[in-house]
């Protein structure tokens, strides 16, 4: 597991329950910069430019999550500041396309940025995704409409989807 860091500057930070579990949101004087997942895999390492608070850019995120999880809200207006590589900055800007209750592949994804080979590197990338759920990775599936790694686990994966309609809703019946 790698850490990444955020470029310097102050980031207020903040940790919240969701239906997910906890999530870390952090902001810096450019917008949103992290969602963070309970146990992620690639954690963001906190320092010394770090601090415990609450902004405006996290009091709207919060309060656009809240309605998200509720489902009376289906895109996200917030300043968003996630920082990584051109190519990664890219396919998250891609994210943003894909619309609620929808689905892609990473083929599709790939394809629909000018680069059609790049399907590892486009899983790659969004597995480097700073801001999921606002950013939404988890609507990027296999090919073969299996769900495939996300950073907040499969069971999370399938419960976005399922919140947004893109898939039926998982049932123990045997006859369901």
């Amino acid at each position: 597991m790698s850490t990444i860091r955020l470029k310097s500057g102050a980031v207020t930070w903040q940790r919240i329950a969701s239906p997910v579990g906890p999530l870390l949101l952090a902001s810096g004087e450019d917008g949103l910069r992290l969602i963070e997942f309970e146990a992620p895999w690639h954690p963001v390492a906190m320092d010394a430019h770090w601090r415990e608070g609450d902004d405006a850019v996290l009091q709207a995120a919060r309060a656009q999550l809240d309605e998200y999880f509720a489902g009376s809200r289906r895109e996200f207006s917030l300043p968003l500041a996630p920082h990584g590589t051109p190519f990664q900055l890219q396919c998250w800007r891609t994210l943003a396309l894909i619309p609620f209750g929808a689905t892609w592949s990473y083929a599709q994804m790939a394809r629909h940025i000018g680069q059609p080979s790049a399907t590892r590197a486009v899983g790659a990338a969004n597995g480097r995704n700073p801001l999921p759920i606002v950013l939404p990775c988890h609507r990027v599936i296999g090919a073969d409409g299996s769900l495939t790694g996300f950073g907040g686990g499969l069971p999370t994966k399938r419960y976005l989807l399922e919140l947004e309609g893109a898939l039926a809703p998982a049932t123990d019946d045997l006859f369901g």
